[in-house]
């Protein structure tokens, strides 16, 4: 297989995390903060600062708060605003993902928030994997003109929903482009090609680093959240390419 084929797209929490994902050969970033929660909105300096440093396609997510993707009005004009922040930014594209409360897309809203964000990209995420019918809201998102969808095939990891991703992308052709994600390492992602088709994946490929704080303070020595940081090692980014030669 020819590595220039393929497309790896890495999510990212922060500045450091970003830096890490470009060195280790990430052709795209979807930047995000709270990787813990699924991501959020990250904040307009990290988005500035990454856009200024790196020459790689950023695609910061536009989610206001972790949890269900049921937004109120508010939540929705607050991704409008953040949208025009990123088009400022001259990011590449943005993330979004939008569900009504019957489990279908919210057609209308996303279609507004695909035209506010024009000509920039568009990719609908994993919360294409809690709607009610995949193929309905393929043909949606669509005809709505999302470039791509993340998905794990409706189920926690992409290896158990791999069986549906490889429906769903046999379905797109070439209308938009299905990236598998959640659960794409190095020991599987020849696996994924082989068996989806697909050219683009998604991993996050999280881990923790320890603070390089001098003074740790005795009440809190066993807090990793006080003492632990995000990190993702540039080899495994590498290692993640590699493996599809």
């Amino acid at each position: 297989m020819e590595e220039k084929k393929y497309i790896i797209e890495i999510a990212t929490s922060d500045f450091t995390t970003t830096q890490s994902a470009v060195e280790g050969g990430a052709d795209r970033i979807e930047l995000c903060a709270n990787l813990a929660e699924g991501g959020t909105t990250p904040p307009y300096g990290i988005i500035k600062q990454c856009r200024n440093a790196f020459n790689v396609d950023i695609y910061p997510i536009i989610r206001p708060r972790g949890g269900d993707f049921l937004y109120t009005d508010d939540e929705f004009n607050i991704m409008i605003e953040d949208i025009k922040v990123c088009k400022k930014l001259n990011c590449d594209g943005i993330v979004i993902g939008l569900l009504n409360s019957d489990g279908s897309i919210d057609t209308k809203r996303t279609s507004y928030l695909v035209d506010i964000a024009y000509p920039k990209g568009v990719t609908f995420h994993r919360a294409f994997d809690r709607c009610k019918d995949p193929f309905e809201a393929l043909e949606q998102l669509i005809e709505i003109g999302c470039e791509r969808i993340l998905t794990s095939g409706q189920q926690p990891s992409v290896v158990d929903g791999v069986d549906l991703v490889t429906e769903l992308n046999k379905i797109a052709a070439d209308r938009t482009i299905i990236m598998p994600g959640s659960g794409v390492r190095k020991e599987n992602i020849k696996m994924l090609v082989e068996k989806t088709g697909c050219t683009e994946f998604h991993s996050s490929l999280r881990g923790k680093t320890a603070s390089k704080m001098n003074f740790i303070h005795p009440g809190f020595k066993d807090s990793a959240e006080s003492y632990m940081n995000n990190s993702i090692e540039a080899e495994e980014v590498r290692a993640l390419r590699n493996s599809l030669i």
